[in-house]
């Protein structure tokens, strides 16, 4: 038997008040910097959709949309599965999975090129398109480079660390894409911030994760880690299935110029989650798999996480939706987003929904509850292809954008479907959090009827919005204050 990894993954040896210390620190640790990164990867957004065309945004979606699906057969479940493993990660487990990533890594690519005509004649891609799916490829290597030093920084749950490689990677490729797209490099801006990227995130994880690549293969390595990985990247390839694979499809139907507005409506409808949601999830994986013996615990764990994104994700929502007409009338160049405004209001429900039903998935898998999510994403693959082709068919991207908002909506039967293995009052956990948002609303749609379209209108929106719904958080739930230490603190 290869001796175990302990004084590179000591996790298994954590006690439970130390897990929901690091996973409160870390929940912190990730929120305030990704807070940071969201507010300038937004920033950097808004500068290239004034910078780009629809069409030429729509590429990258497109294009992004291609690798996506490829990144999915890149992993099979690995990262997840030794994150998820209970017991001490050995060497023959690390260097296997990293073996194995690479021979799939390796042959993604040959399809990649290989596959090359066919992608460029289906979606009528010039050579700037392909030169971005081949810098994206070329991304999915160097991905698959930092598995195992990112696994090793989850499982001890040190995100203080994890999250470097990240912030690097956002500031490079952002600079980059939003300078170049600036001077008119159009596509090429998105292929050399992705290259960029790429290179400087690999270098980045290694110094702060130093780890010596080995190739090594041991079958029953393979087999205990594929036992929790299949399972679970059969869930991925679902959601892929259900998200790129329609996108692929949608472009097809809808055109670059199409796919750009419902590409830029999804961006902004998801951006909350994005902004609040993914740095708590990012925590909460590794944190409820060592919670997963103990109901009470793991129910209390599960509750705040949805709790505080809500209290996040609602009011932004709301904000977004209500301000997304006004800032397309004041900021130049952004009245060619004026089509997507109603396939941004319809894809919010679908965010708001998914600020639920991702912790709870997110508990199941971390549980080991693999066949519950799989029957969730069968559910949710076979009602999107049900009704947004049709719906796109009929009524373009507001169709399609009405598909997604039905298709989150079906969340319901997770939500209830999930009660059987933890506790959650969701009256007392989505009450108050949709309240003070419904409230904020009234008061942000009466300013905006009354208030000339300008920059100064919406920064007295934005500002009276923020405050009213703290102030009414606070008349709501006077404890919450007292909440969010005890959160920090996971006392």
């Amino acid at each position: 038997m290869d001796e175990s990894v302990e004084q590179i993954d000591p996790t298994a040896e954590i006690p439970t008040d130390i897990v929901k210390k690091r996973a409160a620190s870390g929940a912190a640790i990730l929120t305030i910097r990704t807070i940071f990164l969201q507010a300038f990867s937004f920033f950097a957004n808004a500068m290239l959709t004034v910078f780009l065309e629809p069409a030429q945004y729509g590429i990258f979606f497109l294009v992004s949309a291609v690798i996506n699906l490829l990144a999915y057969f890149s992993d099979i479940g690995f990262a997840a599965a030794l994150i998820q493993k209970k017991e001490k990660l050995t060497k023959d487990e690390l260097r296997t999975i990293f073996t194995a990533q690479q021979i799939l890594i390796i042959l993604l690519l040959i399809i990649v090129f290989v596959g090359t005509p066919v992608i460029k004649n289906f979606y009528h891609f010039n050579e700037e398109a392909i030169f971005l799916l081949w810098a994206l490829s070329f991304s999915l290597f160097t991905s698959s480079l930092k598995t195992i030093p990112s696994v090793l920084l989850e499982r001890r749950l040190e995100f203080n660390k994890l999250i470097i490689p990240q912030i690097v990677e956002t500031i490079v490729f952002n600079i980059t894409a939003v300078y170049l797209a600036w001077k008119g490099f159009g596509v090429t801006s998105f292929t050399i911030a992705v290259l960029t990227r790429s290179i400087t995130g690999l270098f980045t994880t290694y110094i702060i994760q130093p780890w010596m690549p080995a190739i090594a293969f041991s079958v029953s390595s393979f087999k205990s880690i594929l036992r929790y990985g299949i399972p679970y990247q059969v869930n991925i390839f679902l959601a892929m299935l259900k998200d790129d694979g329609m996108t692929l499809f949608l472009g097809s139907l809808l055109g670059s110029t199409g796919i750009g507005l419902l590409g830029w409506a999804q961006k902004w409808a998801y951006a909350p989650l994005r902004f609040f949601m993914d740095q708590v999830i990012k925590v909460t994986f590794p944190a409820f798999s060592r919670l997963q013996d103990n109901k009470k615990e793991l129910s209390n764990a599960v509750s705040k996480s949805i709790f505080f994104i809500s209290l996040l994700v609602f009011p932004s929502l709301v904000l977004l939706v209500l301000l997304a007409p006004s800032l397309t009338q004041i900021i130049p160049k952004y009245t060619k987003w004026t089509p997507a405004l109603t396939a941004l209001t319809l894809i919010s429900i679908t965010s708001a929904f998914a600020a639920v039903t991702t912790p709870l998935t997110n508990m199941l898998n971390a549980i080991g509850k693999i066949s519950l999510t799989f029957k969730f994403m069968v559910m949710w693959t076979i009602l999107t292809w049900a009704l947004v082709p049709a719906l796109s068919y009929l009524y373009g991207i507001n169709g399609a954008a009405l598909g997604f908002a039905l298709v989150g909506i079906s969340s319901i039967f997770a939500i209830a479907l999930s009660s059987k293995f933890i506790d959650i009052n969701y009256v007392e956990v989505l009450g108050k959090p949709i309240l003070g948002a419904i409230l904020m609303g009234i008061l942000v749609f009466i300013l905006r009827s009354v208030l000339s379209t300008s920059f100064v209108s919406v920064i007295i929106m934005v500002v009276t919005g923020l405050f009213s719904y703290t102030f009414l958080l606070l008349i709501i739930e006077p404890n919450l204050l007292q909440m969010v230490k005890i959160f920090k603190k996971n006392d």
